[in-house]
């Protein structure tokens, strides 16, 4: 079991972490949700081995990052640390796009967001996503409607002021 449970973390784990990464908007709290989710997991590998793992860990990651919502501790939010990396060029525009995107899925709520990171991302038709989450397909369009909706109105706000 342990073997099998630690293979498959090290094949799929930064696949696990970039998903996570793209719910929460942050490096630090998506590696706390996948290390969340991978230690109730562990618990339960022999019977997901048998089925589909990924499924199971992506629904119950989004699951986690939906709960954390109701959790005191998530208002806990790591400082601003820069990276060291070597810079291979001007990619000043790069990251202003980058934080600009986080900046409007940060207005979202974490169902909106996981939807559109579901659909989007994942690749996700509705009834797929209405699992991981366990609602409607309806559910999942309204959050899809309303979330798309919300960042159209935050750009056309943007792009009124801009040309003002």
């Amino acid at each position: 079991m342990r073997s099998s449970f630690e293979e498959y973390v090290k094949a799929r784990g930064d696949t696990l972490r970039r998903f996570a990464y793209l719910l929460c908007g942050d490096r630090h709290l998506g590696e706390d949700l996948v290390q969340e989710v991978l230690v109730k997991a562990y618990r339960r590998w022999p019977r997901m081995e048998a089925e589909q793992p990924d499924a199971y860990l992506r629904a119950a990651l989004v699951r986690s990052h939906v709960s954390w919502l109701r959790r005191r501790s998530s208002s806990e939010r790591p400082g601003a640390v820069a990276e060291d990396r070597a810079a291979t060029g001007d990619l000043a525009d790069e990251q202003a796009a980058r934080d600009d995107l986080w900046a409007r899925l940060r207005l979202l709520t974490r169902a909106q967001r996981a939807v559109l990171v579901l659909r989007y991302y994942e690749d996700l038709d509705d009834k797929q996503i209405a699992e991981v989450l366990r609602c409607s397909p309806a559910t999942v369009r309204v959050h899809a409607a309303r979330g798309l909706a919300r960042l159209r109105a935050e750009l056309a706000v943007e792009k009124s002021g801009a040309s003002s």
